[in-house]
């Protein structure tokens, strides 16, 4: 039997032995538990973030709150896919969870926006694991041409979240107190009851098959990378204040360069090992997307983040009307995921999916920095914003698929939360670049527009109204003083005369125009660098098939390996014993088939290969049995096979056979002659 024959089989085997639907179904249920757990955080925490923040006098620091998150849940992804490849999804799934809860209800707690942003950044250490577990266990039970009847129901969650999310965050975060607790604290709390329902939920239902293997931790690949990380988004952060030619910016600087050039040498030392595997990169379609998904992720959170800030702080919508308005986005993304699942399904097509998601990135960011203002009617906008959720709808999906589909199935969980990783590290730095560069711009944005309106009837009367006198000088220290409150609380806009507040809220737009310039210009160099991926099939079957076929393969050949040559080049074939469906003592056997390279044949059976058969006999007590022929009903005896001998001429050595076969039996090296042991 050929070896391509017996990969077959195990194929086959896996096949029939492959998850039910009611069970994906099962482990499905599972895994959305947890993702509506990230979800539903997601669109709660966007929605209320400024009420938070002007609660705890830091809307400038509200940057820090998000990067922390940010930095610990994208430090933890890789680390986790590859702890999960060696031990298995399931306990790190849960640890995940887990982690996520206390980290919320700590935030319940916090008394400022760093003890908060401290907070966020330990429950981030448990975000990391959610969705990029989730993703590498849809990778696990589903071939990638398949992931598309199951993704409606993840879609449900991200839907669901997306819906009761805003809802949820406006009405804490527009509530003073609850049961006694700050109304905008319960955008933290509700996370504890739904993660101890998902940590129930997964705890019953996750259980995938998993045999572990034997590695090491790569602990100074993690030490190395959080050394890179966290200095260069303190920089992003906090560049613009501390001076980006400063000592202080400078030394940061070179630390991170150097230990993110520390990281890789250690991953490549690591090889097989390493938290990110620099062997995957090899594959140009794996690096293609992971660079694309890093600009993806730039563009992506930088529009989540930013326009709801103009929902509220310009056109004064609640948390809630907000958070409702960016449906469209979510809309567009939701409806894009499901075209092009379904078209990927039908097709086996995948790569023209993130190039015109990224097309059409560009294409509503340029929108939005164009023709954004106080004014712009609601459906306008509505369709700006459902054109960059579209966009992105497309590309998250297909680069994902991507990744899977381009590395062996034992690097599934490594890939994936590679892919996560890539996507998070560009959402941390466009969260950080692109507020900093907000709020950088905002002061001068604010001085030029309030100067502009100096000259406007209305303004200097609800100016002078505002600072309770008409002297000029004490009028336009008020101004000044409500600009300098711009970078730190932004209620009050909503409180004075709109005449008064109309200049800073033009400020407000004018400082965001740049930065949608920039989500353009990013989304634009994912669009050209994902001109150069290459499509490869789909697969058909799942990386948990797939693992399970090899190790199926593995312990056959294992079992079946004949005792290594001594050093006077003889093989020792201990046949003894065997019956249909045993293994001999010296090799293995297969019930009613036959056993590969050179092992000892059950009673109907045939070796191929073989150090002691003939090209289609069976092994027969003593010797080789004739072509097609039959075991004998007693067993072979053990003896040793010597792999030639030319004083025992061929026919000799093999009995029975025709002169072709015999022709062909002369040429082989491997046929010699068998002898008792005794």
């Amino acid at each position: 039997m050929s070896t391509s024959n017996s990969t077959a089989t195990a194929i086959r085997a896996e096949d029939q032995a492959g998850l039910t639907h009611k069970q994906i179904l099962a482990i499905l249920s599972g895994l959305m538990a947890g993702m509506f757990l990230a979800a539903l955080d997601q669109t709660v925490v966007s929605t209320a973030i400024r009420t938070i923040a002007d609660d705890l006098n830091g809307i400038k620091l509200q940057a820090w709150v998000t990067t922390a998150y940010l930095i610990t849940s994208t430090i933890a992804t890789p680390l986790y896919g590859k702890l999960s490849d060696i031990y298995g999804r399931r306990p790190f799934f849960m640890l995940a969870i887990s982690l996520f809860v206390i980290g919320s209800l700590a935030c319940t707690f916090a008394t400022s926006m760093y003890m908060l942003a401290a907070f966020r950044a330990f429950q981030g250490l448990g975000a990391g694991g959610l969705m990029a577990l989730s993703l590498a266990i849809m990778g696990d039970i589903l071939p990638p041409r398949e992931r598309a009847k199951y993704q409606g129901y993840f879609l449900a969650v991200f839907g669901t979240s997306s819906v009761i999310g805003p809802l949820i965050g406006g009405l804490f975060a527009g509530a003073d107190h609850v049961l006694g607790i700050a109304g905008w604290r319960w955008v933290f709390l509700i996370n504890v009851p739904i993660g101890l329902i998902a940590l129930s939920i997964v705890f019953r239902v996750l259980n995938i098959p998993h045999t572990p293997t034997d590695h090491r931790i790569d602990w100074w690949g993690a030490v190395t990378l959080i050394v890179g990380l966290v200095p260069l988004l303190i920089v992003a952060e906090q560049g613009r204040q501390w001076g980006w030619t400063s000592g202080g910016v400078l030394t940061l600087i070179v630390v991170g360069v150097l230990a993110l050039v520390a990281f890789v040498l250690v991953e490549i030392r690591m090889k097989q090992e390493a938290l990110i595997p620099m062997r995957l990169f090899r594959n140009a379609t794996f690096s293609v997307v992971q660079g694309a998904g890093l600009l993806v992720g730039m563009a992506m959170f930088g529009a989540i983040l930013t326009l709801p800030l103009f929902l509220q702080i310009v056109r004064g919508a609640t948390p809630t009307q907000s958070g409702l308005q960016m449906m469209s986005m979510m809309i567009g993304l939701i409806l894009a995921s499901v075209i092009s699942g379904q078209l990927t399904a039908r097709t086996g097509r995948y790569k023209i999916f993130p190039q015109v998601g990224t097309f059409l990135v560009v294409i509503g960011a340029i929108q939005l920095a164009l023709f954004l203002q106080i004014d712009t009617p609601d459906v306008w906008l509505w369709g700006m914003i459902f054109l960059v959720g579209f966009g992105i709808g497309l590309c998250m999906q297909s680069l994902t698929i991507a990744t899977q589909n381009s590395v062996p199935a034992k690097d599934m969980g490594v890939a994936t939360s590679s892919a996560t990783f890539f996507r998070q590290t560009g959402g941390t730095i466009g969260v950080a670049v692109f507020l900093s560069l907000l709020f950088s711009l905002l002061p001068d944005m604010i001085t030029t527009r309030v100067q502009s309106a100096f000259g406007n009837a209305a303004f200097q009367a609800a100016a002078a109204a505002q600072a309770g006198s008409n002297d000029p000088q004490v009028v336009r220290q008020t101004v000044a003083n409500l600009g300098a409150r711009m970078q730190d609380d932004t209620s009050f806009l909503q409180h004075v005369d709109p005449a008064l507040a109309r200049p800073y809220q033009l400020g407000f737009v004018d400082s965001i125009h740049p930065v949608f310039v920039a989500a353009a210009f990013v989304a634009g160099l994912a669009f050209v660098l994902l001109m150069f991926m290459k499509e490869t099939p789909l697969r058909t079957v799942s990386a948990l098939q797939e693992r399970q076929a090899a190790a199926a393969q593995a312990a056959a050949d294992a079992g079946a390996a004949t005792t290594a040559p001594d050093p006077g080049g003889h093989h020792l074939d201990r046949i003894g014993g065997a019956t249909a469906g045993e293994a001999t003592a010296g090799g293995a056997a297969i019930a009613g088939g036959a056993a590969t390279n050179g092992r000892a044949a059950t009673a109907g059976g045939a070796v191929t290969n073989g150090h002691a058969a003939a090209v289609k006999g069976a092994v027969t007590t003593g010797g080789v049995a004739p072509v097609s022929g039959a075991a004998t009903a007693e067993p072979a005896g053990q003896g040793v096979h010597e792999a030639s001998d030319p004083s025992v001429p061929v026919p000799e050595r093999l009995p029975g056979l025709t002169e072709s076969d015999l022709a062909a039996a002369a040429a082989d090296s491997y046929h010699g002659r068998h002898r008792d042991s005794s």
